[in-house]
């Protein structure tokens, strides 16, 4: 038997290994969200940056404020990045910020991040 004929009639839970606390619709969700490259940006500068307010995104990225808003709202909703709501205002004078979550910094890191370090070993090694 074929691995899509054993794996046919399984839900798409059982494909991930061990006890997962998302489901795999919820990590496809994560997946989908980042293949966009304005939401890949912005969650890319969160985790390089640390927290940042939309407004320094939004000159970090060189993106409209609604359009940037309409992406952060989207990687917010699949648990990539959490908006963070201070007492105070900081330094700045701000309230809010926007920061990586550790499943944001994963799926980079181990994700996208790791297939382009094995790219570009692989170009370095036949070139």
């Amino acid at each position: 038997m074929v691995e899509s004929e054993r794996s046919a009639g399984r839900s798409g839970d059982e494909l991930l290994p061990g006890h997962s606390v998302l489901s795999l619709e919820e990590y496809l969700a994560m997946q989908r969200s980042i293949g966009n490259e304005t939401r890949f940006r912005a969650l890319n500068a969160l985790v390089e940056d640390g927290p940042l307010s939309a407004g320094q995104l939004r000159e970090r990225l060189e993106i409209r404020s609604n359009a940037l808003h309409y992406h952060l709202d989207e990687l917010v909703d699949v648990g990539l990045v959490e908006n963070r709501k201070r007492k105070e205002p900081d330094s700045d004078g701000l309230y809010s910020y926007y920061r990586a979550t550790s499943l944001g910094e994963g799926i980079l890191e181990h994700g996208v991040r790791e297939l382009m370090r094995r790219e570009w070993d692989a170009l370095e090694e036949y070139s």
